[in-house]
Formats: structure tokens, sequence, C-alpha cells
């Protein structure tokens, strides 16, 4: 039986782990396409268009087509509620973010009539914005295209 990627292990793992750790692992990714990213800020807009931006950079979303931008904005928001713990906000809270995400493109089911999904994983710190205030998180969304 032909095994299905699971595209939200594969993009927790590429972002919770550094490239030594995952050539260590030397993890097969053959069945999606995928991109790595780093963001720190205390702005909200600024990690979605970080994510954004490699998104369409690495032509992992037609930028054109309104149901692709839609479905990476929702597993974006998704996996910022994992990071915030439910409060979507960072700055207004004077909590800052560094964080790095993984954004994976694949088809999940056997069923092929299922479709593309997309999956968006942060994991890195959150805190006060005082250095060594800060605690690690993690966060996964996933939508359909």
């Amino acid at each position: 039986m032909n095994q299905k990627p699971e595209i939200g292990k594969i993009a927790i793992l590429l972002a919770s782990l550094s490239q030594e750790e995952l050539n260590l692992l030397s993890p097969s990714f053959e069945h999606v396409r995928y991109c790595q990213g780093k963001v720190g800020s205390m702005n909200m807009q600024k990690v979605i268009a970080a994510v954004e931006t490699a998104a369409k950079r690495n032509e992992l979303i037609e930028d054109q087509v309104y149901r692709e931008t839609h479905a990476l904005y929702h597993a974006i928001l998704e996996g910022i509620d994992g990071v915030t713990r439910g409060k979507p906000a960072i700055g207004e809270m004077s909590r800052t973010v560094g964080l790095r995400f993984s954004i994976v493109r694949g088809k999940p089911y056997q069923d092929e009539r299922e479709g593309e999904w997309i999956a968006v994983a942060f994991y890195g710190t959150i805190g006060a914005p005082v250095k060594g205030a800060e605690h690690e998180a993690i966060g996964l969304g996933i939508n359909h295209i």
C-alpha cells in the first residue's frame, strides 16, 4: 500500500528541527512541496506576511488564485492560534515571537479526489519582550486548497 504523506507531521519536523537534525534523520519528503523560514516580531502582520511571502517565492501557492491564498491564510491563523494559546495577538499584549516556520503542500489522502492540502507549522519562542523571559511554543494549521 502506498503511504500518503502526513503533511502536518512533516511540517512540524521541518519547523522544529535544525538542518543538521533533519540531515541525521534523512527523511524523505519527495511526495510533498515545502519551504522553511524564520520570523521574529511583535507585529502579527509581519509574521503572516513572512509566511505568505515564503509561500509565493517558493511557488507553493499561486497568488493569483484566491482559493490558494485563502487556504494558506487560514492555515497560518490556525498555526498562530497554537503559538499564542488561543489569543492571536502579540505586540498588543506585550509579547514577542521568534519563530521558525514551514509550509508543506501535498495530497494526504489515498483518494486523489480529496485534492491538495496545505500545512503551516511554527516552532520557536513567545514571551515578554525581555531576553530570557520567553518560552517555547508550537502551532500547526492545516487547510484544504
